[in-house]
C-alpha cells in the first residue's frame, strides 16, 4: 500500500466516549443491578445449590490447561489429550456456569436479557458480573473450579466413538496464550501442541470428507498498543484452529446427545443452495480461480493461497453460501417445539450445538444441562424446558446487537486511523463491486467507482467519518 504520510494512531481515550455512544445506541446494558451482583457474589459457595442434582466428582488430578487470547480472564475451557490406541481421548472441561446461576433468580433474568458478552476496544461487557466470569467460575490456573467434564474418544480417523460427561472439580495447571504456543511453545506444552495438531488435522480431514467447509477469511480486530488503537487482520490458523477443532468436536457430541434424548437446542445453518454454488463457480472463473467439474467447494478451499488478494475476494463472495444461521430449540414431548427439518449444520456437515462457552454465551448453559440430564438418564429440569422456547430469539437478538456494535467500533477506528488523509492515495484489493480491502492498516471499506474485484488498484480517500467509517473512490491508472 502506498501512503504519502504516516497514518494517525489514535489514543484509546480519544474514542472511549464514542464507543460508549455506540453501546448506548445498540441498547447494550453495561452495569448490573445490586441484586444481580449479590447473587453472583454469593454463588461462589463450594456447596451445591438446590437445583444441582447428584454428586460432583474430583478430577483435580487431570493435567488440564487453558489456551486463550493473551490476557483473557473469562476462561471457559480447559483441555487435556491422551493417545488411545491409534486414536485419542480428549478431556475437555467447561466452566459449570449452570451450577452457579439459580433458576428464575435475578442473575438468571439478567443473563437472559443480555444473551452474550459484548467485546469493544475499550472494554468487555460480560454476560455475567466479573466477580463470577473472571473469578471463581473461570478455569483460572491453580484454582479449584466447578466444571462439566466431557470425555471424548476418537478413533484412528478422528471420528467420535464414545461420549461421556459429568460434573467435576478441576484445577487447571497453566494458562497458555495462542501467541505463546504458536511461536515457541515451552517444553512443558510441546506434547499438548503435538497432540492438538494430530487431532486437529484428523478432524479437518474428516470434515472435508463429509463435505464440510470452513471460511478461513481473516476478520478485522481492534488492538491496543501502548494506549493507541491499531487494526489487524486475524484468522484462526495453526494452534488456534487445532484448539477450535476440539470445541467443534464437543459441539458435535452435544448435538448427538440431544438428538438421541429428544430435547435441546441446535446451532443450525441451511446447506448451500445449488444456485449459490453455481454463482460462486462463475465468480471463481472471473477471478481466475480454477474449479473443475469434479471438485467440490471444500476441494477448492484446500488449495487456495489464503494470503492472496484473489482468495480474499473469493472468500468474500463465498459468505453468500452460508446464511440463515439460527439457534433452534426442540422438545419431542412438546408439539410447539418440533425438531428442525434439517438438523445438520450446513458448513460442518453434522448436527452441532453450542456448549463450550457458557461464561460468554447464554444458550450454552441450557444446552449443557440438557446433555447432563440425558447422559445421566434423568428428566430434563423444568427450568431448562421452560426456557427453551425463548432461547433462539434471545440469542439472535443479542447476536445482532453484538455484531452492530463490533462493526460500528471498527468503522470508528478505521475513520480515526485515516483522519487527516482525505484526498490521499492508497492501494486496495477489490472484494466485491463496491468494497475495497487495504492490507495495512487492516481496513475494509466501501469504494465508489469501478472496483476491480480480486485485483489491486489505486484508490483515493473521499471521507473518514466516525459514524460511517471511511469511504474511498477508484482512481484512474497512472
Amino acid at each position: 500500500m502506498h501512503i504519502r504520510r504516516q497514518l494517525a494512531r489514535p489514543r484509546l481515550t480519544e474514542l472511549e466516549p464514542y464507543f460508549q455512544h455506540i453501546r448506548e445506541r445498540a441498547g447494550i446494558q453495561e452495569g448490573y443491578a445490586p441484586g444481580v451482583y449479590f447473587e453472583a457474589e454469593h454463588a461462589r459457595m463450594d456447596a451445591e445449590h438446590d437445583h444441582v442434582p447428584g454428586e460432583r466428582a474430583d478430577a483435580t488430578d487431570l493435567p488440564l490447561v487453558t489456551i486463550d487470547p493473551e490476557g483473557a480472564l473469562d476462561l471457559d475451557q480447559a483441555v487435556h489429550i491422551e493417545r488411545r490406541g491409534d486414536g485419542h481421548r480428549v478431556f475437555y472441561a467447561i466452566a459449570d456456569v449452570g451450577a452457579h446461576v439459580t433458576p428464575d433468580g435475578e442473575l438468571d433474568a439478567d443473563t437472559r436479557s443480555r444473551g452474550q458478552t459484548v467485546y469493544c476496544p475499550d472494554r468487555r461487557i460480560g454476560l455475567h458480573p466479573p466477580v463470577m466470569s473472571e473469578g471463581y467460575a473461570s478455569l483460572l490456573p491453580g484454582q479449584r473450579t466447578k466444571a462439566v467434564l466431557w470425555t471424548l474418544d476418537l478413533d484412528g480417523k478422528g471420528d467420535l466413538s464414545e461420549v461421556d460427561l459429568t460434573r467435576v472439580w478441576v484445577r487447571s495447571r497453566h494458562q497458555y496464550s495462542y501467541a505463546e504456543l504458536a511461536s515457541s511453545p515451552p517444553s512443558a506444552a510441546s506434547g499438548l501442541v503435538s497432540l492438538l495438531g494430530e487431532v486437529g488435522e484428523r478432524r479437518r480431514t474428516l470434515a472435508r470428507s463429509r463435505g464440510a467447509v470452513t471460511l478461513p477469511k481473516p476478520s478485522q480486530a481492534v488492538g491496543v498498543e501502548e494506549g493507541r488503537l491499531v487494526l489487524r487482520f486475524r484468522a484462526a490458523r495453526g494452534i488456534e484452529d487445532d484448539n477450535a477443532q476440539v470445541s467443534l468436536l464437543t459441539g458435535e457430541a452435544a448435538a448427538r446427545l440431544m438428538l438421541e434424548g429428544g430435547i435441546g437446542v441446535l446451532r443450525t445453518l441451511p446447506p448451500a443452495e445449488d444456485k449459490a454454488l453455481r454463482r460462486l463457480r462463475h465468480q471463481a472463473v472471473a477471478l481466475g480461480i480454477e474449479w473443475s467439474d469434479h471438485e467440490s467447494y471444500p476441494d477448492v478451499l484446500a488449495r487456495l493461497d489464503l494470503d492472496s488478494p484473489t482468495t480474499a475476494a473469493f472468500l468474500t463472495y463465498a459468505t453468500a453460501l452460508f446464511r440463515g444461521a439460527a439457534w433452534v430449540p426442540f422438545d419431542d414431548s412438546d408439539p410447539d417445539l418440533p425438531r428442525p427439518e434439517v438438523v445438520s449444520h450446513g458448513a460442518l456437515g453434522v448436527p452441532y450445538a453450542h456448549v463450550t462457552a457458557p461464561l460468554r454465551r447464554l444458550v450454552d448453559r441450557f444446552a449443557t444441562e440438557a446433555c447432563l440430564a440425558i447422559r445421566e438418564g434423568r428428566a430434563t429440569p423444568k427450568w431448562v424446558r421452560s426456557a427453551l422456547p425463548s432461547l433462539g430469539e434471545a440469542m439472535a437478538r443479542s447476536d445482532n446487537a453484538s455484531s452492530r456494535v463490533d462493526r460500528a467500533c471498527i468503522d470508528a477506528v478505521e475513520a480515526a486511523l485515516l483522519s487527516g488523509q482525505i484526498g490521499e492515495e492508497f492501494t486496495g484489493v477489490g472484494l466485491d463491486d463496491d468494497t475495497i480491502q487495504l492490507a495495512e492498516p487492516a481496513i475494509v471499506a466501501k469504494c465508489l467507482g469501478a472496483v476491480e474485484v480480486g485485483r489491486s488498484q489505486r484508490i483515493g480517500l473521499v471521507s473518514a467519518e466516525l459514524e460511517k467509517g471511511p469511504l474511498f473512490e477508484t482512481l484512474p491508472e497512472a
